[in-house]
């Protein structure tokens, strides 16, 4: 099993310091590198817009240009780059993801996705019906475009009228990078397994007994897959928020209060979407409602969720090496994963504090993984 670190890139009080911005990009640039020594096998952010203080990785592919110049081994991955248009042009994707290949002398991996968070959907004006088929759409250009000779092509579909034209620059990875694809619901799971795309997961109020059905969904699905792209990628990773010190206790009272933060925001942005999809209701009528309280997600009720609770459900990792290692195991015995991608800063655990759990993580964690999988 690979391991990699997930970035949201959180900015404590932003809106009131913005100093802190530029502190913790370069804290991200430091972390990153030293991920790399510590053996991490992957660096990957989210694509995230209005969430100021929650993830402000709104330029990804910016920030992964200036990884690409400070890391040499490290593979960099869109986690995920979000294809509905107009959040990004497919064209511009392609040619954007070629330029950092190139840079980074072909180490990237291109993670693809749609959002579900009213905040994104409804500022870049996206019904939320419709991000599958653009989704898909946009994915198809770019594959499209890289499994051309040289990048000459013309598209014609429901979002797009692309007379020819041939985009440069061309990736050099051959014929192009890994394609992913990040999935929330139980039915994305066969989807990605169906178009031979990677598997983006998570244990997010999701036990690791749930999360290996739906990788077992996935593998089921792969075994008759039609890519779009030219090959399969039959990878299956899942995120997990993670924080290692020196002792359990330690770890839990710095971990406690941002890994509780990062439930509660995450559940108020995507609930929403859920929930229209599901009741046939407007996202208006959903997020005008005041009195509004989410009493339900994946089977839980969210208000009598503590960091124990997550801990002892195996939905995140906390605790001091060992106790990392045990639960990293529970959820690889569960979902038997390629890939386990650890979120490791947070608004409120230090600088120092994050770096300190890399190195942990980077002595005593990632080599009994890379032990038990030779």
């Amino acid at each position: 099993m690979d391991v990699g670190i997930f970035y949201e890139i959180q900015v404590a009080s932003p809106l009131k310091h913005r100093e802190r911005e530029y502190q913790v990009f370069h804290q991200v640039l430091d972390q990153v590198v030293a991920a790399e020594q510590s053996g991490f096998d992957s660096f990957w952010t989210v694509e995230h817009h209005f969430q100021p203080g929650f993830a402000h990785s709104s330029a990804p592919e910016v920030l992964y240009g200036a990884v690409s110049q400070r890391t040499s081994k490290i593979r960099i991955g869109h986690g995920v780059v979000l294809l509905p248009f107009p959040y990004n042009h497919p064209v511009r994707v392609a040619e954007r993801v070629a330029t950092l290949d190139i840079l980074s002398h072909g180490r990237v991996e291109v993670g693809t996705g749609r959002s579900i968070t009213v905040q994104e959907l409804g500022g870049f004006g996206i019904p939320h019906n419709e991000t599958r088929a653009r989704w898909e759409e946009s994915l198809d250009i770019i594959t499209t475009i890289w499994k051309s000779k040289d990048g000459t092509f013309s598209y014609k579909g429901r979002y797009f009228d692309i007379p020819e034209r041939t985009v440069v620059p061309m990736p050099i990875q051959k014929p192009h990078p890994p394609l992913w694809v990040a999935c929330t619901s139980k039915e994305t799971h066969a989807v990605a397994g169906q178009k031979g795309l990677g598997l983006l997961s998570f244990t997010l109020l999701v036990s690791p007994e749930e999360l290996g059905n739906r990788v077992h969904m996935y593998r089921e699905a792969i075994k008759t897959a039609q890519p779009p792209g030219a090959f399969v990628n039959n990878k299956a990773g899942a995120f997990s928020m993670v924080h290692c010190a020196d002792t359990d206790k330690q770890a839990q009272e710095e971990a406690e209060r941002s890994f509780m933060s990062y439930v509660g925001t995450t559940l108020q942005a995507t609930t929403p979407v859920l929930e229209a999809r599901k009741s046939g209701r407007s996202l208006e009528e959903i997020t005008s409602d005041r009195n509004r309280e989410i009493k339900e997600y994946e089977g839980l009720d969210p208000r009598k969720v503590n960091l124990q609770f997550l801990i002892d459900s195996g939905m995140c990792v906390v605790g001091n090496p060992d106790s990392c290692i045990k639960q990293i195991e529970r959820i690889q015995t569960a979902a038997n994963l390629d890939l386990f991608l650890c979120m490791m800063q947070f608004w409120d655990i230090p600088h120092e504090k994050t770096m300190h759990a890399i190195d942990l993580f980077g002595k005593y964690v990632i080599p009994h993984f890379k032990k038990k999988s030779a």
